[in-house]
């Protein structure tokens, strides 16, 4: 069922609007006030409370039911659509930012002046390309909400300042780069193969078709997996996950396993169910990639000795089981997909958010520091609990209940394909 929507529907667009227009007015509050800065992170929370509220709308829309905005004169095509999926994911992103802007509060008096005013509105910058790319279906705007969900985090990275800051945010510029080279080759690559700008099952389908152009999609559909394998730190793109998270400031790696996470998988789900037609076959590579990340991810994050870089490896061993339905094409693999990534975004950012409140209390080297959280029951009950139930979560074991049902829905597409 599909309910095409000729004029601009601005409800529709606005958990992509409100945080764009919440960076431009942080902005201006900054140039105006530029001392009250805690103004800067209220104008950023409401700005992503109503993107928040804006998603329950397309929360509440039946399977199959979709929104569409910013179409074509005439019944064309559209660049904005709308589900439930979607509406889930872009609610994701408003709320892990916004758990990135409290986790960050204690930090604003540290800041220069115009520091804080930089972050939040690099933060919602970020965060409004993270909204866009779940619902972009044409080329250009999926490509450069990808890219606006990307690139404001380098510059988060590297505002730190430290010589750790400055390599992980190198290590993420030159992923950038690369992952932007491949997707915008995928797109061209798409392009030649449909004569099509929108990822649409239809122009997937009649190029499949025809034997002269299979070969161009089944290469813009190998590229764009890998362009975003970078993003999702899959292995064999994730060597700048451990680099970029131990350098950043300890919210923006929360950021970085948050927000761009959601991203990421927004921006293949919307190429997953363009080339749903093509059958399983075609990506089986996913099938590979996925338990190569799990086993390489979770090997090296038991070698780490500090927590920080023990969270990125998870990150890349979580990755794996986050596309692992993506196997399996259908629309309970899609599902699946999300429903797994929910369940990791919010044990991750708990376990971010007792890092943060350690260093409060212990100071940021006691904090990252693997060995001193031993003894950690005895003085702070309550994070120990809060630690061991997202770790629990990530492992899928008890009482991690949410990571276990995440992980035998993230399996279930799978076993029933075969």
């Amino acid at each position: 069922m599909s309910q095409a929507v000729v004029s601009l529907n601005a409800g529709m667009l606005l958990p992509v609007l409100a945080p764009a227009i919440g960076a431009a007015v942080v902005l201006v509050v900054d140039v105006a006030a530029p001392r009250l800065r805690r103004t800067h992170y209220l104008v950023a929370l409401v700005s992503l409370v109503i993107g928040a509220v804006a998603t329950f709308a397309g929360l509440g829309m039946g399977s199959g039911v979709v929104r569409q905005t910013l179409c074509l004169p005439g019944g064309g095509q559209c660049m904005y659509a709308g589900d439930a999926v979607a509406s889930a994911l872009q609610l994701a992103a408003l709320l892990a930012a916004g758990v990135t802007l409290l986790l960050s509060w204690p930090d604003d008096k540290k800041q220069s002046t115009g520091g804080t005013a930089v972050i939040v509105s690099l933060v919602l910058a970020a965060t409004a390309g993270a909204t866009a790319v779940a619902g972009a279906r044409d080329l250009g705007s999926w490509l450069v909400a990808l890219e606006l969900a990307t690139l404001p985090t380098v510059a988060l990275v590297a505002l730190r300042g430290a010589r750790s800051a400055i390599s992980g945010a190198i290590a993420l510029l030159t992923t950038a780069l690369v992952s932007f080279a491949l997707l915008a080759l995928s797109a061209a690559l798409w392009f030649t193969a449909t004569a099509s700008p929108f990822l649409t099952p239809a122009a997937a389908l009649t190029a499949f078709n025809d034997p002269s152009r299979r070969p161009i999609l089944v290469l813009a559909v190998a590229l764009v997996i890998a362009g975003i394998g970078f993003k999702l730190s899959l292995v064999p793109f994730h060597a700048w996950t451990p680099e970029a998270y131990d350098g950043a400031p300890l919210p923006i790696a929360a950021f970085l396993a948050g927000v761009s996470k959601i991203a990421a998988l927004a921006a293949l789900l919307v190429v997953i169910r363009a080339i749903a037609p093509l059958g399983a076959p075609v990506l089986t590579s996913i099938a590979i990639v996925a338990a190569v990340s799990m086993t390489l991810g979770n090997i090296m994050a038991l070698r780490q000795d500090g927590v920080v870089r023990l969270l990125a490896w998870s990150t890349v061993a979580q990755a794996g089981w986050v596309v692992m339905p993506l196997a399996s094409v259908s629309s309970a693999a899609v599902f699946a997909s999300g429903a797994y990534l929910l369940a990791y975004v919010l044990a991750t950012l708990l376990a971010f958010a007792v890092v943060a409140a350690l260093v409060q209390t212990r100071g940021a080297a006691r904090a990252r520091d693997l060995a001193s959280y031993r003894g950690l029951v005895q003085d702070h009950p309550v994070l120990a609990a809060a630690l061991g139930l997202a770790l629990m979560s990530l492992a899928g074991l008890p009482p991690g209940v949410l990571g276990l049902v995440a992980k035998v829905t993230a399996l279930r597409p799978v076993v029933s394909s075969e």
